[in-house]
C-alpha cells in the first residue's frame, strides 16, 4: 500500500485498515502484513472507506502459503 498503517478486525476472508486517506471503494491493492513473527503478501479490493479513519478490504489473491500464515495468524488470536 505505500504507507504504514494499522490492520484491524483481521478475517479469514479481508480486515480494516486505519489510514488517513483511504482508497475510493473499489481500487484494487496489494497488501503486505506484518506481526512480531509473521508477514504475508495479498491482493485486496476496498469495499468501503470511512473519510479520514480507513477502509475494510476484502481479500482476492492470496498465495496458498499466505492463507497458512493467515489461518496460523487467526488461531493464535482466538487462542
Amino acid at each position: 500500500m505505500g504507507a504504514t498503517t494499522r490492520v484491524s478486525d483481521l478475517r479469514l476472508h479481508g480486515c480494516y485498515v486505519e489510514m488517513m486517506n483511504p482508497f475510493p471503494q473499489g481500487t484494487n491493492v496489494l497488501m503486505e502484513i506484518h506481526t512480531e513473527t509473521e508477514s504475508l503478501e495479498t491482493h485486496a479490493t476496498v469495499v468501503y472507506l470511512e473519510p479520514k479513519q480507513g477502509m475494510g478490504v476484502t481479500f482476492t489473491e492470496m498465495p496458498a502459503c499466505f492463507a497458512s500464515v493467515l489461518n496460523k495468524c487467526l488461531e493464535q488470536a482466538s487462542g
